[in-house]
C-alpha cells in the first residue's frame, strides 16, 4: 500500500511546508529550536535544560511561563511538536495541535482506541481534506 505522501506526490499535488518533520524538542538542538519561530538562544537553552518532557502541556508550560503568547505559540507549534499518543493524550495537549478545535477534538477522541494510523486518516478523512489529514498527521502517533 502507498504511503499518502507517495499518493500526494503521485497526483502531482505540491506538498507545503505545511506537512514537513516537526522539531522535538526533546531532541533537537539548541541551534536547531533557536531557527524557530519566536525562540532565541537563552529560550532554546532553557528549553534544552529542562529536559525530558513528558508532553507537549509540559513544553507548554515551559514556554508559557517565560513569556511566549498564545499566538506565538501557536506559530511555533506548527514547527516544533511532541508527538501525542491518540490512545491516551488529554483534551489539553490535543487542543495544542495548531488550528485544531473542539469539534475536532472531539472526533479525534470519538475513535478510540486507535489501531494504526490508517484508522487515523480513514475517521479523520471524513472531517477534513487529505492535506489537513496530512498536517494533523505529523503531530500524532499511535502506541
Amino acid at each position: 500500500m502507498k504511503s499518502l505522501v507517495a499518493i500526494i506526490l503521485a497526483l502531482g499535488v505540491t506538498v507545503s511546508a505545511q506537512t514537513t518533520a516537526l522539531v522535538n524538542p526533546n531532541t533537537a538542538t539548541e541551534a536547531q529550536l533557536t531557527a524557530l519561530p519566536h525562540m532565541n538562544a537563552a529560550l532554546a537553552k532553557t528549553l534544552v535544560g529542562k529536559r525530558p518532557y513528558a508532553n507537549m502541556t509540559a513544553v507548554d508550560a515551559l514556554l508559557t511561563s517565560q513569556g511566549l503568547t498564545r499566538p506565538q505559540l501557536t506559530e511555533l507549534y506548527g514547527r516544533m511538536f511532541i508527538p501525542l499518543d491518540l490512545n491516551t493524550a488529554s483534551d489539553a495537549e490535543m487542543l495544542l495541535i495548531p488550528n485544531l478545535g473542539n469539534r475536532m477534538l472531539r472526533e479525534f477522541k470519538e475513535y478510540r482506541p486507535y489501531k494504526a494510523i490508517e484508522q487515523f486518516r480513514r475517521e479523520i478523512g471524513k472531517y477534513v481534506n487529505t492535506q489537513e489529514v496530512a498536517r494533523l498527521e505529523r503531530y500524532v502517533v499511535i502506541k
